[in-house]
C-alpha cells in the first residue's frame, strides 16, 4: 500500500486560528467550493458514515466550531481531512512528486539524507506522525505535521553552512532529489514572511 504527502505553504498561526473560530461564512464558502469533493468523500466513506462517522460537511462544521467531536476513535479521520481542506483553502499546494506515491520507510530515508547534510531542524516524518491542532482528536490517517517559520529558517541556515563547509556525503540520486524538493518547499515559505508549511500523509 502506498501513501502520499500533501504540503501547503501558509500562515500557520492564522490557519490554526480557524479551528474553533465559529466562522459560518467560511464554512459556506468551503461547502460551495468543495461541493463535489465533499460528496465524493461521503461516497468513498459511506460505510464509515453508516457506522456513525460524521459526513465531510459535518466534520468541517465541527472543526470550525471546535466541536462537538465524535467519541469514537475510528471517526477521527474525518476531522483530519476537514482540517486538510482548511489548509487547501488558505494555503498554496506545493509540488510533491518525490513523495507521491511513496512506500515503506521512504520518509525516514529522506530524513537520513537531510541529517547527512547536517539539516536537523525539520523532518519529513513529522508530516506522517504529527497530529492536527487541539481540540481536534488525533487520527492515524491523515497524519499532519508543521514546519514553523523558525524551523524553516534554521534548516536553510544549516544547509548554507553545509554548502560552505563543502560537506557533500554520497547520497542516492532519488534521495538527493527529494531533499532538493524539501528545500524548494522551504524557500517558498521563506519568501512569504510569517509563513510555514503544513503537510499531510494519507
Amino acid at each position: 500500500m502506498s501513501s502520499s504527502l500533501s504540503v501547503y505553504v501558509l500562515d500557520v498561526a492564522a490557519t490554526r486560528a480557524l479551528v474553533g473560530s465559529g466562522d459560518d461564512a467560511l464554512l459556506e464558502v468551503i461547502r460551495t467550493r468543495f461541493q463535489d469533493d465533499l460528496a465524493g468523500d461521503d461516497d468513498y466513506f459511506s460505510h464509515e458514515i453508516a457506522q456513525g462517522a460524521p459526513t465531510a460537511y459535518d466534520a468541517l462544521r465541527a472543526v470550525l466550531h471546535g466541536g462537538p467531536f465524535s467519541d469514537h476513535a475510528h471517526h477521527a479521520f474525518q476531522y483530519g481531512y476537514a482540517y486538510k481542506r482548511l489548509c487547501a483553502l488558505t494555503g498554496s499546494f506545493l509540488p510533491n512528486d518525490c513523495f507521491t506515491p511513496h512506500r515503506g520507510d521512504w520518509l525516514e530515508t529522506v530524513d537520513r539524507g537531510l541529517k547527512d547534510l547536517r539539516i536537523t531542524a525539520v523532518s519529513v516524518s513529522d508530516f506522517s506522525y504529527g497530529v492536527p491542532p487541539a481540540p481536534l482528536p488525533p487520527a492515524d490517517t491523515p497524519g499532519c505535521g508543521v514546519w514553523t517559520p523558525e524551523q524553516i529558517a534554521r534548516a536553510l541556515e544549516e544547509f548554507e553552512a553545509t554548502k560552505r563547509a563543502e560537506h557533500a556525503p554520497p547520497l542516492e540520486p532519488e534521495v538527493v532529489e527529494a531533499v532538493m524538493q524539501c528545500l524548494e518547499w522551504m524557500r517558498h515559505a521563506e519568501a512569504r514572511p510569517g509563513h510555514g508549511l503544513i503537510g499531510f500523509r494519507s
